[in-house]
């Protein structure tokens, strides 16, 4: 390791920290250094509701969101819109739609979007609870928000083929998340008026 850690104890807990997203080998001893120096309470705190989550967390049995419940606190609203589903990729993408406030139906998360480069097929995601789900719950509107890829496309495509025999309404994000974008890193107010401005799913 490029620092000179004195101890061993300290080196394991930045190689931990290191290996999260964004965190780079300096960041992680800023963050061990600082929680060696505050109160046993805070770093206690913090792992005790790491481990808290990874054992009690759930997926949600209806849109497969994370969820402190077996039906997340959407899916079990009483004021959403049940009759319209938003498909997104991951739950990052659901929470930066609901932070634009600009959507008032359900969700339904892939867990990923089909890419033969990387071996992930229709098998891997969660698109067969999502027919089942379409064809059981009288859906009137598919919303499809995926990314503006070609795997994004080509997911969109499979989904619809597997719906095409139903009388329901296939829409999309409006293109203002430009093209190859991530849903969670576009700002609120592009992607509210893509959610809301949302057009017909255009198979050509």
């Amino acid at each position: 390791m490029e620092h000179n850690i004195p101890s061993r104890l300290v080196e394991n807990a930045v190689h931990e920290l290191s290996r999260l997203p964004g965190i780079g080998k300096k960041t992680a001893l800023r963050l061990a250094l600082h929680l060696l120096q505050e109160d046993t309470d805070i770093s206690t705190a913090l792992g005790n509701a790491i481990i808290k989550m990874r054992e009690d967390i759930v997926y949600c049995q209806k849109c497969h969101n994370i969820s402190d419940n077996p039906l997340c606190h959407i899916c079990s609203s009483a004021s959403r819109d049940a009759g319209v589903v938003c498909v997104v990729r991951d739950v990052r993408d659901v929470m930066a739609i609901e932070n634009t406030a600009q959507f008032n139906g359900l969700y339904h998360v892939l867990g990923g979007i089909i890419s033969p480069m990387e071996g992930v097929g229709p098998q891997d995601l969660t698109i067969e609870s999502l027919i089942k789900r379409i064809r059981e719950d009288n859906t009137r509107e598919l919303v499809l928000a995926l990314p503006s890829t070609v795997e994004g496309d080509t997911t969109g495509f499979y989904i619809v083929k597997q719906i095409h025999d139903l009388d329901i309404k296939i829409s999309s994000i409006a293109r203002g998340i430009g093209v190859g974008d991530e849903l969670e890193y576009a700002d609120e107010v592009t992607l509210g008026r893509s959610i809301k401005n949302r057009v017909p799913w255009d198979n050509s």
